[in-house]
């Protein structure tokens, strides 16, 4: 999805290296007869919230979800996937899955943002994405998702436990950037194609 706050080359790169075609569109018509969304993200959760509201895709990102489609959200786009976020203020966010966005606590040996790859640990074991088990993934972010445990489907630790993957029903969201973390990512892009999408 095109919304002008995504690494959307590098996605799409990663999309075609495992022979997925995808369209780059903030169309509402296209991207509600699509047969999966991808959200990405980059920068402030305001901004890129503001974007949405302006060109009305809010709206249509719930219309999909409504309508069964498959919705990966990534970095700051599963960020938004939330409630809420306190950065620069508190910030309503899409209201997809339950909880808030908060900033990584301060902490001795812990630098922010935390940039760099860390290790997943699996909370759902019967998860499509259990694949992700043990598996080094690679981060860039300041904040953090804070929701119930049964949305998470990975985490990792850094000063405090940070979901990694999440999941409600048919919206997923991972924190870390899978175009960036190697083998491991691109299995991850293709499970969602081969396990949610085309299932």
């Amino acid at each position: 999805m095109d919304y002008d706050a995504g690494n959307t080359y590098n996605l799409q790169k990663a999309f075609a290296y495992i022979g997925v075609e995808t369209k780059l569109t903030d169309d509402p018509a296209e991207l509600l007869a699509s047969e999966a969304i991808i959200l990405p993200g980059v920068g402030a959760f305001q901004k890129a919230m503001s974007i949405l509201e302006t060109k009305k895709l809010d709206v249509t990102l719930r219309k999909a979800v409504g309508k069964g489609i498959p919705l990966l959200g990534i970095c700051l786009g599963m960020q938004l996937l939330f409630d809420s976020s306190s950065e620069y203020g508190v910030t309503e966010g899409l209201h997809l899955i339950p909880g808030t966005v908060r900033g990584l606590p301060e902490k001795k040996g812990f630098k922010i943002p935390q940039m760099g790859w860390n290790k997943n640990r699996l909370c759902q074991p019967h998860s499509e994405f259990k694949i992700l088990e043990n598996k080094y993934t690679y981060f860039v972010h300041s904040y953090y998702a804070k929701c119930a445990s049964k949305y998470v489907i990975s985490e990792v630790e850094y000063s405090v436990a940070v979901p990694a993957v999440v999941q409600k029903e048919n919206v997923f969201g991972m924190q870390f950037h899978p175009e960036k973390s190697g083998q491991v990512g691109l299995d991850l892009l293709k499970t969602f194609v081969e396990r949610i999408v085309i299932k």
